[in-house]
């Protein structure tokens, strides 16, 4: 799975990673906690001179792109090897609902310096044409709805239920769009946890047939426009 997530799991837009540094009151230690893959880590290396990035999971890392000035460590998010106020900007990308957010977010207010920021990002649901969102929310809600965890509920909110104990800055949407084939897409489909765990509590694979209708939907074209709805929430250190 981790080698999937890194595959086909989308790419964050350029114009996020300029807008969080430019929050930042300094460019010297970003900290990526859960990165997976990391595919925020990346870009947050070219605009900080250092990056730390983490995860609990060490498959997850072992998959994780590499840069000059990051480094890797296998950690949970409620505890990581950085000294007290030497972060400027902390970023959880689409992970947030997985943390103990109490001890998370404790954390994070040890590491981060005076006025430094903590960035969190989710999306939902892409969109491509009508026939094929509506397949999308059909196989979402009543293919494998049930099979979601609890913790899903936050991210279809885009974290709007959620007590932050910062000084909030802004809420935003950025966009983001890919070019993919639809192989690509029912790929990045098949990495859902909630088809995963599908296929553990019903021994049967719920994505045949709806590769069957997706192709049929998607037509000749060698590639369309996927287009997600990212939400981007921001908030200071006092």
């Amino acid at each position: 799975m981790a080698v999937a997530y890194g595959e086909f799991r989308p790419d964050y837009p350029h114009a996020l990673f300029e807008h969080l540094a430019a929050l930042a009151p300094g460019q010297e230690l970003a900290w990526d906690c859960a990165t997976g893959n990391g595919q925020a880590a990346l870009p947050l290396c070219t605009r900080f001179r250092r990056v730390l990035a983490s995860d609990a999971s060490a498959a997850q890392l072992a998959e994780a792109r590499r840069a000059d000035n990051l480094a890797l460590c296998v950690a949970g998010a409620e505890r990581v090897p950085l000294a007290d106020g030497s972060v400027d900007l902390v970023t959880v990308a689409q992970a947030l609902h997985w943390f103990r957010l109490g001890e998370f977010f404790d954390e994070a207010r040890r590491v981060l310096r005076q006025r430094g920021v903590l960035a969190v990002w989710t999306y939902h649901l892409f969109s491509v044409t009508p026939d094929i969102d509506a397949l999308l929310r059909h196989f979402n809600r009543e293919v494998v709805g049930p099979y979601w965890p609890p913790q899903r509920r936050m991210v279809e909110q885009a974290y709007a239920d959620i007590e932050f104990p910062f000084a909030e800055l802004d809420t935003r949407m950025f966009p983001m769009a890919v070019e993919w084939s639809v192989e690509h897409l029912l790929a990045y489909v098949a990495t859902w946890s909630a088809v995963a765990r599908y296929r553990q509590l019903r021994d049967a694979d719920p994505m045949p047939d709806f590769a069957r209708d997706v192709r049929a939907a998607w037509g000749d074209a060698a590639r369309r426009e996927v287009r997600f709805p990212l939400t981007v929430k921001t908030m200071r250190k006092a």
